[in-house]
Order: structure tokens, then sequence, then C-alpha cells
């Protein structure tokens, strides 16, 4: 079993973790289990419709404060 890829985008604002997001995707292979932490509010609104427009899986979201994390499988 692999482990999951984190990618740690606290701090960032919009747009900058979907396109981060979307350029950590690209250089794994398909099913790739990435968790994305985020301190973003409008990660919650874009990276779901990203997964959706690219065909990924989004698997959970999260939101603890400030705190986002997104399991996401790659397409």
């Amino acid at each position: 079993m692999s482990q999951d890829t984190i990618l740690d985008l606290k701090g960032l604002k919009c747009p900058l973790p979907v396109l981060k997001t979307r350029k950590a995707l690209s250089r794994v292979e398909s099913g790739t289990r990435m968790i994305v932490q985020t301190t973003d509010p409008m990660a919650f609104l874009d990276i779901p419709h990203f997964c959706n427009e690219d065909g990924h899986t989004l698997e959970s979201s999260e939101k603890d404060g400030d705190n986002g994390r997104f399991t996401i499988i790659k397409a």
C-alpha cells in the first residue's frame, strides 16, 4: 500500500490552492490519493468544482476552524 501524498497549501489564497493542486496531480499516477491542506475559505468551493471538472474523486473534505483538508483520488 502506497503512502498518501500530502500537499500543504496553508497560507495561499485563491486561485493558488487549485492551481498548485492541479500541477501536483499532473505529476502523479492515476489512482494516487492526495491530501490537500489549506486555509483558504474559497477552497471549499474551488476544490470540489476542480475535481468535478477534471474527473478526480473528492473522497472527503473536512473543516477544522480555518484549516481545510481535502482527500482527492486522481482520475
